[in-house]
């Protein structure tokens, strides 16, 4: 089942001449014998190649999960169940190996892996440091530190790219020939009568459809709906000023990135066209204006019983469809958060969540009240300002704030900007090294960034305490990132609104929101009359849900529970209640409900992870045996 590299399993600090062995040849030998101990499923050995403080993460390759191994112990866990069925087998670097350095300053070895299975071939990036040799020889040994391996591909199944693209237009001739036209329109509006789709994705954002094109390429019969009219329209339908925060190198979807003369920022309505467009180009079948009414597991069949509303020229259409495999792609951040304070019916003015926020038209001369203040809240704030209205944010609890600027130089600039790819890190690349920082140390990667971002824009955030803000850099320092893993808010990134802050252009107040009165918002500060922040406008700006919460709404409480509260990692930090997971919680691979998955994310994660979940569902979908190693279990519920 397993085949060994061809050179030996040997320690090349012996037999190297002249001196110190290389970056190449440590990697290469590192890799030799983990290839012999896998081949020999010796779960001791392989833990053996191991530090004692190390990280085996595992994207579907090993697995048929995404999940790490924390230590040698958890190591060779994993080693003694996958192993002798994974197969995996011709471990060699992709290109030469290099010396780099850990956060903490030790010396490492990088190489970039490839290597197969019986089943696919998979990529991976592994760091090896030195650690002391408890053998009879003493001295120093490489040991991985962090081993990142991903499958990428499945045998016979391979995407339909480069060498391997369709044919396209049919030479010759043939009678009663259908034209491209007429296959796309059968394949869109075929479904639930002939055919079930094996896929059905229910939210058509950039995850859905990430995920609708990964498996068109694999040929997997999918289908995407959403109850927006097009594609695109979730952003299209958001406040005017909406853009991506995120640069355009971090914001690429599959197999097709944005032009080279594409804006670093794009606005919503850009990436809107953007989204439509890439549906027609990539062939995704996709409803729009259909909504999901209700969801039932058979398990007799193993199918789902969807039903389905769609509106299109000839009316409202109630449709049934029974696919295997239910995906909700609704968004990570799942439903909105709409407090309920005192008072809110008896308010003459407009009151909303921030996702239905229309924009700031209407508001010019009136005085508008945002409770919260993180990224939506900043964003809506400004605009209304820009538009001439009179805005407070009353601010509940302390706010991580990055420059945009500071963000791009020193938080991505080293794998997503022009910098990188000119020292070629190209996106794939940049992806897969994000990827091999286990989450249980990626704030140590973090903490620096961000202290040499609070460093040089001190200034900044000494002004904007000055106004009464109330900042915070991750409860351990860690900044962005991590507070949008753990808990996906709590964080702006500054395109302009911190200044109005900062400068008193937009007022803020910490006081609890006691009730809402007719004209104003009444705030708690401790006297019997209350403060009163005069309103015609009330936004709040309260965030999310957990993504499950569309499961308890679509399918039923119950199963929302089997599953269990969807994002975070188990930090035990603010929003994040322990134990520690190791993963975000239900995302892009499977979980406690067969069946069912949840796909979303920044159209980072929508393209990155789309790859994996595409390739768990594909083998299924080819009958693959797929058995899931370390099923996540359920800590919490909503």
């Amino acid at each position: 089942m397993s085949q060994t590299l061809d050179h030996p399993e040997v320690d090349l600090r012996e037999q190297a001449a002249g001196g110190e062995p290389t970056a190449q040849q440590r990697a290469d030998a590192w890799l030799a014998a983990f290839e012999a101990a896998l081949g020999r499923a010796d779960a001791d050995a392989v833990a053996d190649l191991f530090a004692t403080d190390s990280y085996w993460r595992d994207l579907v390759a090993f697995t048929w999960n995404i999940t790490t191994a924390e230590g040698r112990g958890q190591v060779a866990e994993r080693v003694r169940a996958t192993a002798a069925r994974t197969g995996a087998r011709s471990f060699s670097t992709s290109e030469p190996a290099t010396d780099a350095a850990a956060p903490d300053g030790r010396p490492t070895v990088e190489a970039w892996i490839t290597f197969e299975t019986e089943v696919g071939r998979g990529k991976g990036l592994l760091r090896l440091v030195e650690e002391d040799d408890d053998g009879e020889g003493g001295g120093q040994r490489d040991v991985a530190w962090t081993l990142l391996t991903t499958l990428y591909e499945l045998k016979g199944f391979e995407e339909h790219q480069d060498g391997r693209r369709p044919r396209g237009a049919e030479h010759g001739v043939q009678r009663d020939r259908t034209s491209w036209r007429e296959r796309r329109d059968a394949s869109q509006e075929g479904w639930g009568e002939d055919r079930q789709p094996h896929v059905l994705v229910v939210g058509g954002g950039q995850g859905g459809i990430a995920l609708g094109a990964r498996l068109r390429q694999l040929d997997v019969p999918a289908l995407v709906v959403d109850a927006h009219e097009r594609p695109g329209d979730q952003w299209r339908g958001r406040y005017k000023s909406l853009c991506l925060h995120d640069p355009v190198w971090y914001d690429h979807l599959p197999y097709l990135p944005f032009p080279r003369n594409w804006p670093v920022f794009a606005p919503k309505d850009k990436i809107g066209d953007w989204l439509e467009m890439y549906v027609r180009v990539m062939e995704v079948d996709y409803w729009g204006s259909t909504r999901v009414t209700s969801a039932r597991r058979d398990t007799d069949s193993g199918t789902w019983e969807v039903h389905l509303e769609r509106t299109t020229s000839d009316g409202v259409q109630h449709v049934v469809l029974r696919p295997t495999e239910l995906v909700l792609a609704t968004g990570m951040s799942g439903k909105p958060n709409v407090p309920t304070f005192p008072g809110a019916q008896t308010f003459r003015g407009d009151q909303h969540h921030s996702s239905a926020h229309p924009g700031p038209d209407a508001y010019r001369g009136k005085k508008a009240v945002i409770i919260g203040a993180n990224n939506s809240a900043h964003d809506i704030a400004a605009a209304l300002w820009e538009h001439g209205a009179e805005v407070t944010v009353v601010q509940r609890s302390s706010t991580h704030i990055v420059r945009s600027d500071s963000l791009m130089e020193v938080g991505l600039g080293a794998l997503y900007s022009e910098e990188a790819l000119a020292n070629g890190v190209t996106t794939e690349k940049a992806d897969l090294v994000f990827a091999s920082l286990p989450y249980k140390i990626m704030h140590e990667f973090q903490i620096p960034l961000y202290q040499e971002i609070e460093r040089r824009d001190r200034d900044f955030y000494d002004r904007l305490e000055a106004a009464g803000f109330w900042l915070d850099f991750g409860d351990d320092g860690s900044g962005l990132f991590m507070k949008y893993l753990r808990r996906g808010s709590g964080y702006y990134i500054d395109v302009g609104a911190s200044e109005l802050i900062a400068n008193g252009s937009v007022a803020v107040v910490h006081e609890p929101v006691r009730e809402l009165v007719e004209d104003a918002v009444v705030l708690d500060d401790g006297t019997p009359e209350g403060k009163r922040l005069p309103a015609d406008l009330v936004v709040y700006a309260t965030g999310y849900g957990s993504m499950n919460g569309w499961a308890a709404d679509l399918i039923s409480p119950e199963v929302a529970d089997r599953v269990g509260k969807v994002w975070g990692l188990g930090s035990d930090t603010t929003k994040d209640p322990g134990p520690w997971e190791g993963e975000q919680r239900n995302m892009w691979k499977p979980t406690q409900q067969e069946g069912l998955w949840f796909h979303g994310g920044n159209l980072h994660q929508s393209r990155h992870y789309s790859l994996y979940l595409s390739l768990q569902l594909k083998a299924r979908y080819e009958g693959l045996d797929t058995p899931v190693h370390e099923l996540a279990p359920v800590h919490h519920t909503r």
